[in-house]
């Protein structure tokens, strides 16, 4: 079985975490049961990405992890093909400053 690059099935959404997260975006695949998301840290400070099924559940993981949480860090200047639930939301924040993040759902690596 062939590794096959990352096939963009949805449009791109972005928001700028900060301090406080923004409104949950939502990352709409084309095909059924799309979960892997190419997931951009434009920013230059670390960012931690709130996720879920749910705009709630999205604003609630989006936490500055210190010791444990569901929130999962994106490191500054990073570019990860990561999975999640088909038609996931996303937000996120920092510790300090701002970081533009764009997510793409799609296929492969």
């Amino acid at each position: 079985m062939g590794i096959n690059a990352f096939s963009k099935t949805g449009n791109t959404v972005t928001f700028t975490a900060a301090v406080t997260a923004p409104t949950p975006v939502q990352a709409l695949s084309s095909t059924l049961g799309g979960n892997q998301y190419r997931i951009i840290n434009a920013g230059s400070v670390v960012a931690f990405l709130g996720y879920g099924v749910a705009s709630a559940n999205a604003t609630s993981s989006a936490n500055v992890t210190t010791s444990t949480n569901t929130a999962f860090p994106l490191l500054p200047g990073t570019d990860e093909i990561l999975t999640f639930v088909p038609n996931s939301y996303f937000t996120g924040v920092t510790a300090t400053g701002n970081a533009v993040i764009y997510i793409t759902p799609g296929d492969g690596v």
